[in-house]
């Protein structure tokens, strides 16, 4: 690391669980992003200033007027513009040495494959259960971990998902495939502030992945109630009956 780079990251350096090390850990690291939105805004924001070596930023929308209530990583100057785009812009001037990739178009499902054998993390910052369930089976397929989170309302949810932990439950165990497509933030609303916090968790969690410290979110999903400011904790297990990591 150079002089700048020890500047940089120095409030990371001097935690006992990081030191130089973790930190190294970090730049050498390649996190796969999909969604731009309300969650993925901080995700990336945190990502970049964190020092996360390369982001991959996935998101196939432009940026509207009615964003900019919670997606805090695009300004009015934006609209219009691809996410991806607009995400990559505000994360280079927060830290230009970082590298970011940006896919603006549906990968297919090869293609899809090919971006997460590549990744060290994938997170799941979309709204939709078709983008996760589709998301979810191939990190199961190429073992890649995946960090989960949602918020609609004012209700929030994060999960991680060790997929390349033996005996780890993956996102489909927890949920089966009949989810209401119609639960979005489009069409149910949601209070601003919540998704950055869920987002921030999922930054969090990614980043003590990727550095292997502390206890994530593993085999647990982390359920925060904004409007009473209640936080519950449910413990997952495994489906040995799951038809994407049973076998």
């Amino acid at each position: 690391m150079n002089d700048a780079q020890l500047l940089r990251y120095s409030r990371h350096i001097m935690l006992p669980q990081v030191g130089i090390e973790g930190q190294r850990r970090l730049l050498k690291s390649h996190v796969l992003l999909f969604g731009l939105g309300g969650l993925g805004a901080p995700i990336a924001l945190y990502l970049a200033a964190s020092g996360v070596g390369k982001l991959t930023l996935v998101d196939f929308d432009h940026v509207e007027l009615s964003n900019l209530q919670r997606q805090i990583i695009h300004s009015t100057k934006d609209i219009g513009k691809d996410k991806v785009q607009s995400a990559q812009e505000s994360c280079q001037q927060l830290n230009p040495e970082i590298i970011i990739q940006t896919v603006s178009t549906y990968p297919k499902p090869q293609e899809l494959l090919n971006f997460i054998a590549s990744s060290d993390l994938v997170i799941d910052a979309t709204d939709n259960f078709s983008s996760r369930f589709a998301l979810n089976q191939a990190c199961v397929m190429q073992k890649t971990p995946l960090v989960s989170g949602a918020a609609i309302r004012m209700e929030g949810q994060v999960s991680v998902f060790r997929n390349d932990l033996d005996n780890s439950p993956c996102y489909r165990c927890l949920y089966s495939d009949t989810g209401e497509e119609s639960q979005t933030c489009s069409d149910n609303g949601v209070l601003a502030p919540l998704v950055g916090i869920i987002g921030s968790i999922q930054a969090l969690e990614a980043i003590k992945v990727l550095m292997n410290i502390g206890t994530e979110l593993n085999a647990r999903l982390l359920i925060l109630d904004a409007l009473n400011m209640e936080w519950r904790s449910m413990k997952l297990r495994k489906d040995p009956n799951c038809p994407v990591c049973s076998g």
